[in-house]
C-alpha cells in the first residue's frame, strides 16, 4: 500500500481538483493512503520538524508546496518528491508546473481574433506563473504588432485599489486585459466597479484558472482559461508510483495543459468600429448553431448583400460563411472536449446539418481531424 504525505492547501479550486486527480488515480490502481500535513504544523515545528515527523510517519513519497531549499528531502529520506511551488522551480525535486508562455499565447490569440489592438497584463512580481503567463502575453502581441501595457505588483490588498484604477483609466480604451489568474481578474472586476470603469465596453477582462466561484460573483462574470489540473493529478499519480515501484528517483516536470476559454460577459465584445458589422457577428455568435444564411443576416442591417460580405471581410478577415463555420467549429472541439457525445451528437449540437464532411472541415480549422482531437485531448 502507497503512502502519500501532502504539503497541499486545501482551500484553492486547484488545489482541490489536483487531489481529485491524485484520488482518481488511487481508486482506480490503489489503495493509497493519504496524508495532509496541515500548515499550522510547519509554521509551528519548521522545516526540521517535518522532516522529523516524516521520517516517523515513513511515507512513499511527498507531494506539495516547500519554499526553501535548505533541506533536501529526497536525499533524507530516500523517497521521490514532487514540488508545487510557485516562486521558483526545482532542479532537485519533480516538479508540476504549467505551460505558462502557451497560456499567455492563448490569452493574445483570443483577444486578436476579437480585434484588439491594445492589450495589457495585471499580475504579481517574482511569481514564476505569472511572469512567464505575461512573457508569452507580451510576445504574442508584439509579434501582431499590439501595443503592450502592464501593472506588475509584489502582493494585490485593498489599499492599492486607488492605484490600480489610475492606471486602468490611463489606458486606451477599449483594452484587452490579461490578469495573471482568477483571483486578480475578480480584483480588477471589483475595482472597475467601484471607479466606474465598464467592463468589456472599456476594459474586457480574461483570467486564468476558471474557479467557476470567483468568475461567477464578479458582475459580469468573467471570462477565463481552464486548467486541466485533475488530469494532471492523475497522471502525476502515475508517475510517482512508477517511481516508487521501480525505486527511481529521476526528476519529471509534468505541465498542466491549458484548455479551450470559457467565455463569459468579461469578454463578450469584439473590438469592430462598423455598428453593423458588429450587430451581424453579435447575431451569429448566439445563433450559430440555428440555420443561418446571408439573407437571414441581412434582415438585421440596412446593406446590400454584397456590402455586407465586403464590410465583413474586411473586419474580420474571412467571409461571413467561413465565420460561422469556425464558431460551429469552436462548439464542437469544445464538445468533444468535455463531453462522450458521438461525433453525429456532437456534429447537430455545433449547428452541422451532417457530419460527412466535418473532419475536413474541421481539420482546416483546428489542425486536426475530429478523430484525432478527441484522442489528443481525452488520454485522461
Amino acid at each position: 500500500m502507497i503512502k502519500i504525505l501532502l504539503l497541499i492547501d486545501y482551500s484553492s479550486d486547484y488545489d482541490r481538483k489536483l487531489l481529485r486527480g491524485l484520488v482518481k488515480y488511487s481508486q482506480e490502481k490503489g489503495p493509497w493512503i493519504f496524508y495532509r500535513l496541515p500548515f499550522y504544523y510547519i509554521e509551528m515545528h519548521g522545516i526540521e520538524g517535518v522532516l522529523d515527523w516524516t521520517r516517523k510517519w515513513k511515507p512513499d513519497a511527498i507531494i506539495g508546496k516547500l519554499e526553501t531549499n535548505t533541506i533536501d528531502f529526497q536525499k533524507e529520506l530516500n523517497i521521490p518528491v514532487v514540488l508545487l511551488n510557485y516562486h521558483w522551480r526545482s532542479t532537485r525535486y519533480s516538479n508540476l508546473t504549467g505551460d505558462y508562455h502557451n497560456e499567455g499565447q492563448i490569452a493574445a490569440r483570443f483577444f486578436k481574433e476579437k480585434l484588439f489592438s491594445e492589450f495589457a497584463f495585471f499580475g504579481l512580481k517574482d511569481v514564476v506563473w505569472s511572469e512567464e503567463r505575461m512573457e508569452g502575453f507580451e510576445k504574442e502581441v508584439r509579434r501582431e504588432g499590439g501595443k503592450f501595457y502592464s501593472f506588475v505588483t509584489p502582493a494585490v490588498s485593498d489599499d492599492m485599489r486607488g492605484e490600480l484604477a489610475l492606471w486602468l483609466k490611463q489606458l486606451p480604451k477599449p483594452t484587452a486585459l490579461f490578469c495573471c489568474d482568477d483571483e486578480r481578474a475578480l480584483f480588477v472586476s471589483e475595482t472597475c466597479r467601484m471607479y466606474g470603469i465598464s467592463i468589456p465596453s472599456e476594459i474586457s477582462v480574461l483570467g486564468v484558472d476558471n474557479d467557476e466561484l470567483m468568475c461567477s460573483i464578479s458582475d459580469p462574470p468573467i471570462s477565463s482559461i481552464p486548467l486541466l489540473v485533475e488530469e494532471s493529478g492523475y497522471t502525476m499519480a502515475r508517475l510517482i508510483e512508477q517511481q516508487i515501484l521501480r525505486d527511481d528517483k529521476q526528476a519529471f516536470n509534468l505541465k498542466v495543459l491549458p484548455g479551450k476559454i470559457i467565455e463569459r460577459a468579461s469578454t463578450n465584445r469584439y473590438n469592430i468600429p462598423d455598428e453593423n458589422v458588429l450587430n451581424v457577428v453579435k447575431y451569429i455568435n448566439e445563433n450559430y448553431t440555428a440555420d443561418l444564411d446571408t439573407k437571414k443576416l441581412l434582415q438585421l442591417v440596412p446593406l446590400s448583400r454584397r456590402n455586407l460580405e465586403t464590410k465583413f471581410k474586411s473586419a474580420m478577415g474571412i467571409s461571413i460563411y467561413q465565420y460561422i463555420l469556425k464558431c460551429r467549429c469552436e462548439r464542437l472541439a469544445n464538445l468533444l472536449d468535455t463531453t462522450d457525445l458521438s461525433l453525429a451528437e456532437a456534429a447537430y449540437e455545433s449547428g452541422f446539418n451532417g457530419y460527412g464532411n466535418i473532419s475536413r472541415i474541421f481539420k482546416k480549422h483546428k489542425g486536426l481531424t475530429t478523430s484525432e482531437y478527441r484522442r489528443r485531448h481525452l488520454d485522461f
